[in-house]
């Protein structure tokens, strides 16, 4: 299998007095999936059009295997993509749309129906594709990414329109392509859909790139110091804690989550006061915890809270 690094340096693009990417940089690796996320209108969607050749950059460079996609010959082969689920002709049945890429790319016509198979459309493919559903022509849209058995694969919102099975299918799906020592980049505005499935992220915001990290990583960094406590007193365990130099918040009827003091700390505070708890442990973030506190300042459009909008 050919080199499958996909690689963004200093990308710049900008639409009239509108930035669309100031400087994105980042690398997505064989063996590993790299999630993609950030807000809607952080550039992701115009790097990857970028990457394909599809958009012009300003500045900077997009390579696939060390090469722009526009010189590869049956770039297909090299990088299999998927923007667009609808981007395809509502009259041609899914396997003849799959035919006529394969042709395109000087494919055998076999190699359409064993991804067909691999994608779960195998009894839909003479159907017309324009009475698909959304979560059907995402599974089209990812079979005609791997027609050319490519080393690199690079999805933008896969999930969109998918089912809970399907999203759980797409997670594993995905995970075996990374296996395979393949380079998987996915898009999502939702680090909830990559839970479980990312290995490495790239969070972006307004263009630029605010993370770049190990999934794990990420996790440690937002999780902090912070502790989860359980008790039956939480006012006076809240007050004892704050003396203590905590910055406490009360986060249930008998819960309250502490920072700057550490687990042992906390155990010696409320044992010297008397107080009871029933629980104690560091707190964990969830991915989607992590994402939006480094996204908070980088949403375009925010609603107003629900107080506020009654």
């Amino acid at each position: 299998m050919t080199d499958a690094t996909i690689e963004v340096a200093g990308l710049r693009k900008r639409y009239g007095s509108t930035t669309a990417l100031d400087g994105m940089t980042f690398t997505a690796v064989p063996g590993r999936v790299t999630g993609f996320v950030g807000p809607n209108g952080a550039g992701k969607s115009t790097t990857m059009r970028i990457i394909l050749g599809l958009h012009a950059a300003d500045a900077g460079h997009a390579l696939v295997g060390g090469r722009a996609y526009r010189s590869l010959r049956c770039p297909m082969r090299h990088l299999g993509a998927l923007l667009d689920a609808s981007a395809l002709h509502p009259a041609r049945t899914g396997r003849n749309h799959l035919l006529w890429l394969a042709q395109s790319q000087g494919l055998d016509g076999r190699r359409v129906d064993e991804v067909l198979e691999h994608v779960g459309l195998a009894s839909a493919g003479r159907r017309p594709a324009g009475g698909y559903s959304l979560g059907m022509r995402q599974r089209l849209g990812l079979a005609a990414a791997l027609l050319a058995d490519p080393p690199a694969i690079m999805l933008d919102e896969p999930f969109n329109g998918m089912d809970p099975e399907g999203i759980v299918w797409l997670r594993g799906f995905l995970r075996d392509l990374a296996g395979q020592r393949r380079a998987v980049l996915v898009s999502s505005h939702l680090m909830s859909e990559l839970q479980g499935m990312a290995d490495h992220v790239v969070v972006v915001g307004r263009g630029r790139v605010i993370a770049d990290t190990s999934v794990a990583e990420l996790i440690a960094a937002a999780s902090g110091d912070r502790v989860r406590v359980r008790t039956s007193a939480p006012q006076p365990a809240a007050a004892a804690l704050a003396a203590a130099g905590a910055q406490v918040t009360r986060t249930g009827a008998d819960e309250l989550h502490v920072r700057k003091l550490a687990t042992e700390r906390v155990v010696a505070v409320l044992t010297a006061g008397g107080l009871p708890f029933s629980e104690l442990a560091p707190h964990r973030a969830t991915l989607e915890e992590a994402y939006l506190e480094l996204t908070r300042d980088a949403v375009e459009y925010r609603a107003a809270a629900s107080g506020a909008a009654r």
